[in-house]
């Protein structure tokens, strides 16, 4: 079979998508390629068909288990014979991956890094045909990247031991120019074909949401989406406990994944999900590097993340399927303290010299910047996006929480200087500062008794801002320290101080624009991206050809998304296929899918057609 054949029958593909064909030929013909591709671009076929393909068995470096797993699932569900060797197998397992690899069963066998150099490893290179080398998640090898492994770095020692140098492929998802130089260099690759492809996710809708609790909007959020399936981000441990427990206080199937945990508890929250038993997954970043599960509706992060390669990448494993889905940061001042300590007390890099670690440290605070940048954007948040990774955007997308909502803007200068008059004053009374809630008690003129016992009842600028709301007046306050006329000082208890612009404005007369996206965002995707969610007739078969997916997958003992992926599944329900042929035309059907679940999907859609008849 030539490509074509074979990404059909296998993948149920007819085409290419961009830059995978480019990719495939170069590793068919025995080059080293560089390959960086957005979250559900399909970079896995670009190394997975030439192994197909090619003589001898393919090795896949991969980071994660749960990847593995995911990915040698769906491979062999697929009908392509492939394996995996990690910490989850028993030795008697490995052993015996060991002896199906030698004896050439095995087309891809997936290998974690740090198992590369054991000598159990090394023999079965050297004995066996390996037709390539690919590594996934290849921006792990970056001191630069925000997920450095210093296991990665063995990769090229690995290759040196072999009799025969494969093709070697590098493939991530994010990338700057630095990273991407530095897994050229660190993997040694060879005059590779450097193929990066647009960033774009057209079918996720991004939305930054400043809600006035975040356990509530989190609440409402997730009650609309009641047959979604979803993760929710957490900066710390500690928040993934609260989440998590308070969801399943209100009935929502949410499950948990730390590094806190152990690694049995991590292994069956993550099963519980990809098998949605658990439609809800609270988690740090400890969890997703190359999830596969494709049927992830909408990422939710509950904390601003430290930099925006860890957010697109996060936010990214949401419509893996093509499916429009909702990726929404909740902001609050706040999170940008929690980033920051959380970078000045990382524990990473230890094998860096402390001279690399503080450069890292100032790198990790300039990615910060642009991370809050973000949050506090009033244009267009794709555009923003995407300008960040190096490529040209429209002003607008029409399919962004900015571009569906609107602006408003006004000047806001006499509010801040009231404002900035009131901390001034707080500040020369009190050398250690007060909190947000008393200055903003003092501003509104509360007669609450702490407020009393403090004097600042007694302050001119006391009840300055009585006429304003709690929730406006918080908002001001919020507004002034992201734009740095205020700041906050302190880690568990910060104070709020007068920050570095605020000067211009109580002295200079230098004005105050205000502008803020009102807080009535529209819910509903509005991407021009992706399929139109199904209504009516077709959303009824839509959920009875789910409904079947999930029997037959559980029958399999594999994650309904391996049988047939959402997105398949929106298309069986818009054609309503009659026959084989027709429903082998439905791209994402190979032909041994159509084989193992054709005739149960046909008959069913057939069911369905004949009851609507009846009614």
């Amino acid at each position: 079979m030539d490509k074509l054949e074979m990404l059909k029958g296998f993948f149920g593909h007819t085409g290419f998508r961009t830059g995978q064909e480019e990719l495939v030929d170069a590793l068919l013909a025995g080059r080293d390629v560089l390959g960086v591709m957005p979250t559900g671009a399909g970079k896995s076929i670009c190394y997975q068909l030439p192994a197909l393909m090619l003589p001898g068995m393919a090795l896949v470096v991969s980071p994660l288990i749960s990847l593995m797993k995911d990915q040698v699932a769906a491979l062999v569900q697929a009908g392509a014979p492939a394996g995996y060797i990690n910490s989850s197998l028993t030795p008697g397992q490995c052993a015996e991956a060991l002896r199906r690899a030698a004896r050439g069963v095995y087309k891809l066998l997936y290998i974690a890094p740090e198992r590369l150099l054991l000598p159990e490893i090394l023999q079965l290179a050297r004995q066996a045909e390996i037709s390539l080398l690919a590594v996934d998640e290849a921006h792990c090898v970056s001191q630069w990247g925000q997920d450095f492994r210093p296991s990665y770095l063995q990769i090229s020692q690995f290759v040196e031991q072999l009799p025969r140098r494969p093709a070697v492929g590098a493939f991530t998802a994010t990338a700057t120019a630095q990273v991407k130089e530095d897994m050229e260099k660190l993997l040694e690759l060879r005059a590779p074909l450097r193929v990066t492809t647009g960033f774009d996710r057209p079918n996720l809708f991004f939305e930054v949401v400043r809600p006035k609790s975040k356990d509530r909007y989190l609440r409402e959020f997730l009650s609309a989406r009641q047959e979604q399936s979803g993760i929710v981000y957490c900066a710390t441990r500690k928040l993934v406990e609260s989440v998590c427990q308070g969801l399943n206080q209100q009935g929502v199937a949410a499950t948990r994944y730390h590094a806190g945990l152990s690694d049995q508890e991590r292994r069956q929250n993550q099963e519980d999900f990809v098998f949605d038993r658990a439609r809800v997954m609270v988690a740090t970043n400890a969890f997703g590097m190359g999830i596969d599960k494709s049927n992830v509706s909408f990422v939710v992060h509950y904390n601003m993340p430290k930099n925006m390669e860890s957010y697109y990448q996060e936010a990214g494993r949401a419509g893996r399927d093509g499916e429009p889905a909702h990726c929404v940061l909740l902001f609050a001042p706040g999170d940008v303290r929690t980033a920051r300590f959380l970078i000045d007390n990382a524990s990473d890099n230890e094998a860096l010299s402390e001279e690399e670690r503080e450069q890292v440290r100032r790198q990790d605070l300039q990615r910060l910047e642009r991370m809050t940048s973000y949050c506090c954007a009033t244009g267009c948040l794709r555009a923003f996006l995407l300008s960040y990774f190096g490529e040209e955007a429209p002003a607008s997308c029409g399919g962004c929480g900015n571009c569906v909502s609107e602006l408003e803007t006004r000047d806001l200068t006499v509010e801040a200087q009231k404002i900035l008059s009131g901390v001034a004053r707080v500040e020369k009374k009190y050398r250690k500062g007060l909190g947000e809630s008393l200055i903003l008690r003092m501003l509104r003129g509360s007669k609450d008794q702490r407020v009393r016992e403090l004097g600042l009842d007694s302050l001119s600028t006391y009840g300055i801002m009585g006429d304003v709301s709690r929730e406006q007046l918080r908002d001001y306050i919020d507004f002034l320290i992201e734009k740095e006329y205020l700041r906050l000082d302190g880690e568990e208890f910060p104070v709020v101080r007068l920050g570095s612009r605020a000067r211009g404005v109580l002295f200079q007369g230098e004005p105050v624009r205000y502008a803020r996206r009102k807080p009535d965002r529209a819910e509903k995707m509005q991407s021009s991206g992706g399929n139109a969610p199904l209504e009516g007739e077709q959303g009824e078969l839509y959920e009875a050809l789910r409904a079947l997916r999930n029997r037959l997958a559980a029958e399999a003992e594999v994650p309904g998304y391996i049988v047939f992926s959402n997105a398949v599944l929106a298309a069986l329900a818009r054609s309503q296929p009659e026959n084989m042929d027709q429903l082998r035309d439905v791209q994402g059907i190979g032909e041994r899918k159509s084989q193992r679940y054709g005739k149960a999907f046909l008959e069913e859609i057939a069911a369905w057609k004949q009851g609507r008849e009846q009614e």
